[in-house]
């Protein structure tokens, strides 16, 4: 064997060496913020055991709001909800169930700044919606009003918009949104509540108004649960002259389309 074979052949057992004398020094943190020497963290940050209880979503889904089905009903399936009437939106994916394990790593980037998080959930999203994102010409987050983003520091949502962006390769319209109203949380109140509640919320400011006309856009959340704000969002940005406007988020409230 020659040198640059032998050269070849230790460059990457020095690595793994010195990798292991670091998590040794500073065990690895998981993401879902289990003792780094708990489980083995794989190479999404998570824990084994995380990884494990996130109940993803694949297709078959709705083509309209993302429900799962249980089979693959052949082509752009609508579910029966959607069947008898449409959202405003025109497409929405999940990339995994709201349930205590996906909730528990959403609020840890919502409540305790764990915005590493983010680039995770793009991932996922993006996995998620590989449909939605190859007819995209931009992603926009939903939009926190100024004082609610004034008390919480950053918008969970545009955490995942961005990097979002970067790895699809699309443009990323960081205000193209606006709350103009503090609603409040959406937390506790019923379909028909949530939809009074952010009923003519949002609008495009008038700077933007040239580049949502025509676009294609993806609207990114972090949890649907009625579709009520993800409604008023895309009602605004057609408004203002969007093409369409899909939604993804990270995870869904449930395996049925709420009213």
């Amino acid at each position: 064997m020659g040198p640059q074979a032998m050269l070849g052949r230790l460059r990457p057992m020095a690595r793994e060496a010195a990798r292991a004398a670091v998590d040794l020094v500073l065990p690895p943190r998981p993401l879902d913020g289990a003792p780094g020497r708990a489980a083995p963290v794989l190479a999404d940050g998570l824990t084994s055991q995380a990884w494990a209880n996130i109940r993803f979503i694949d297709p078959p889904v709705c083509d309209a709001c993302g429900v799962p089905f249980e089979y693959d009903l052949g082509g752009a399936s609508l579910c029966p909800a959607c069947a008898a009437l449409r959202p405003a939106f025109d497409r929405a994916r999940a990339a995994c169930l709201y349930d205590e394990a996906s909730r528990d790593l959403i609020l840890q980037l919502k409540h305790a700044d764990r915005t590493e998080l983010a680039r995770l959930f793009a991932a996922w999203i993006t996995r998620a919606a590989a449909d939605l994102i190859a007819d995209a010409d931009a992603v926009t987050p939903v939009p926190l009003h100024r004082w609610r983003l004034l008390k919480r520091r950053f918008n969970q949502a545009a955490e995942i918009a961005r990097p979002l962006a970067r790895q699809a390769r699309v443009a990323y319209f960081a205000d193209a949104l606006m709350r103009r109203r503090d609603t409040g949380s959406q937390a506790g109140r019923s379909g028909s509540g949530r939809r009074r509640n952010v009923a003519a919320a949002f609008e495009v400011p008038e700077r933007w108004k040239g580049r949502v006309e025509g676009a294609r856009i993806i609207l990114i959340d972090d949890v649907l649960t009625t579709g009520a704000t993800a409604e008023a969002c895309a009602r605004a940005l057609k408004r203002a002259g969007a093409a369409a406007v899909d939604v993804a988020v990270i995870a869904r409230v449930s395996t049925r389309r709420l009213g």
